[in-house]
């Protein structure tokens, strides 16, 4: 990414405001299963921290964050978590994504809690990485500056 100049307020701003919005995105996903929000608003909000560092501080300091090549390696680990839930239910003799039957808990709500949470963990995860690896791979041919 071409940086015309180096502003140092645009940088202070950003490195201030990015680890609340990194901070929000996980309390969105982790409280997504029992109230408004969940997975991928989520990680919207982490890609959109990580991405805001990338633009301001510039695409070095920016890969020390979240390396690129992590991008697909995080993404499919998002989407085994959401699909081993599903699958662990219907082994155990539920259906898929029926969390009470997959025991992580001794009762049937914190089961459901629990597997809808691991649901939504797996979503987050893979949401924000390919959102990061769309911004990566859209600036692979573009020329530093």
């Amino acid at each position: 990414m071409r940086r015309n100049e180096n502003n140092p307020i645009i940088d202070l701003i950003s490195s201030l405001v990015a680890p609340f919005i990194l901070l929000f995105g996980l309390y969105v996903i982790f409280h997504g299963h029992y109230s408004p929000g969940g997975g991928f608003q989520g990680g919207t909000l982490l890609a959109a921290g990580v991405i805001l560092l990338r633009l301001s501080l510039g695409s070095e300091l920016g890969q020390k964050q979240f390396p690129s090549r992590l991008g697909t390696p995080l993404s499919l680990l998002g989407v085994l978590v959401y699909f081993g839930t599903g699958l662990a239910a219907l082994l155990l003799g539920g259906t898929f994504l029926d969390y009470a039957a997959v025991p992580l808990a001794a009762l049937e709500p914190l089961r459901r809690s629990w597997g809808i949470l691991a649901v939504e963990a797996g979503v987050g995860l893979a949401v924000m990485a390919v959102l990061v690896a769309i911004y990566d791979d859209l600036l692979d041919g573009e020329p530093d500056a």
